[in-house]
């Protein structure tokens, strides 16, 4: 029998284990029905025909696990928790009460969750009324009152803390993270319908020209798969060794070991952010427009034209990725804080001064990384745009944000069941 499925049979041979996965499935299986319940008050077509014709929108669909394209009481997704995660992520590096707070183990990391969770919920609201308001503007909401306003508002922030609490129960009685996987479960879900429509599309009748196109395409997404899981693994260790240190009649230190550093280390947050700021513009664009101002109308039209092009939204998309995954990155890993921790703990990089010189290097190996990473993401974000224009198929969106998100989770859930997997053998021996 080959290892991984001995892998498969130990791991639900084992009671534990079993009922997690059972959990995982059901919570899942709640999630969905939650993202299919559809708010009555909008005209699907012009949903479909909005989103396909609009790169953003479609990438916020992706999102929201198809939430957005059903209406459904999860328009939003766990968008606003995602956001109110990074929010928090930054305020903790800049105000010392927080910074003190994640310091302080498992109670300052609950603390923290409670006040993003707190967080959420003002977000949504917020969010949500944008959203409501930009399909308004758009034409696609039919019915528009102070009621239906107050009501969507309601059902809508109510639909992401559901996703949200069903996310963490995912996290805590399950394996890997919830909101992750409720994420990865979305896009996946996606893909029978975008095989249907492309299989309708080509067995009506092809030419020779289109048949290669497809074959192209195919080959495009294979070669992307493979990039993101070879990148996703990717990362530089820096040696560093520890002096021995004596205290009283024992002898501590003297252990080499490494410092690693992942050539994607921001994931997929820098194009969260990318999101966000290629979205706004195209949501002044749609509130100018409506001004009975002639100037200030034909400035909106100029906008959300120059941002409808997919060539002009595809340069900036690129350009704010790598922006944001190095703005990201050196949140994440901050030199001067790193060269000072090796210092107090008595560890160094070989061939280099602890202190000023090995601040220095950290930052040259962390911002050599980083360009990389960076130019990878950016890639990764544009290429739906690059794949469509290239091999004219346009049935299949070849999310590489969506294949990226796929791969990082499938790999984190395979290394906490190998995990888990792993102590229990070792329990057995103990």
């Amino acid at each position: 029998m080959p290892p991984y499925l001995k892998s498969v049979v130990r791991f639900f041979s084992l009671p534990d284990l079993r009922q997690k996965f059972f959990i995982v499935i059901g919570l899942i299986i709640i999630a969905r029905l939650i993202s299919s319940i559809p708010i009555p008050g909008i005209d699907q077509s012009n949903l479909r025909n909005f989103l396909s014709s609009n790169p953003a929108f479609s990438l916020l669909n992706i999102f929201t696990g198809g939430g957005l394209i059903n209406f459904s009481i999860a328009l939003m997704g766990v968008g606003p928790y995602i956001t109110s995660s990074i929010i928090f992520q930054l305020l903790t590096l800049v105000i010392p009460s927080l910074e003190a707070l994640s310091k302080e183990g498992e109670f300052g990391r609950r603390k923290i969750n409670q006040y993003t969770r707190i967080a959420t919920i003002p977000l949504a609201l917020i969010q949500g009324f944008g959203m409501l308001t930009y399909l308004r503007n758009a034409q696609i909401l039919s019915q528009w009152t102070v009621w239906n306003l107050v009501y969507m508002l309601i059902i809508t922030t109510a639909g992401t803390l559901l996703l949200m609490w069903i996310g963490e129960l995912i996290s805590e009685q399950g394996i890997g993270n919830g909101i992750s996987i409720i994420i990865t479960v979305g896009i996946i879900s996606s893909f029978p319908t975008t095989l249907q429509q492309t299989y309708e599309l080509y067995s009506s009748g092809v030419s020779s020209q289109q048949i290669l196109q497809l074959v192209g395409f195919i080959a495009l997404a294979v070669v992307a798969l493979a990039l993101i899981i070879f990148m996703n693994d990717g990362q530089r260790n820096i040696p560093v060794s520890y002096a021995k240190r004596v205290r009283g009649n024992k002898l501590y230190g003297g252990v080499d070991t490494h410092l690693p550093i992942k050539v994607n280390a921001a994931g997929v947050i820098p194009i969260i952010f990318a999101v966000s700021m290629v979205l706004f513009p195209t949501i002044i664009a749609q509130f100018l427009k409506q001004a009975s101002s002639g100037n200030v109308k034909h400035a909106g039209d100029v906008l959300y034209n120059f941002f409808s092009n997919q060539w002009n939204y595809a340069i900036i998309y690129f350009l704010l990725v790598i922006a944001f995954t190095y703005f990201y990155t050196f949140i994440i890993f901050q030199p001067k804080q790193m060269a000072e921790n090796l210092q107090k703990q008595g560890g160094f990089v070989p061939g280099v001064r602890p202190g000023n010189d090995t601040e220095r290097y950290v930052y040259q190996v962390i911002n050599r990384l980083t360009f990389v990473g960076a130019i990878f993401l950016a890639i990764i974000a544009v290429l739906p745009i690059i794949a469509q224009q290239v091999t004219k198929v346009q049935t299949i969106n070849l999310g590489g944000t969506s294949l990226l998100i796929v791969v990082a989770v499938v790999l984190e859930v395979m290394r906490q069941v190998k995990a888990q997997l792993l102590t229990r053998t070792y329990d057995t021996y103990i």
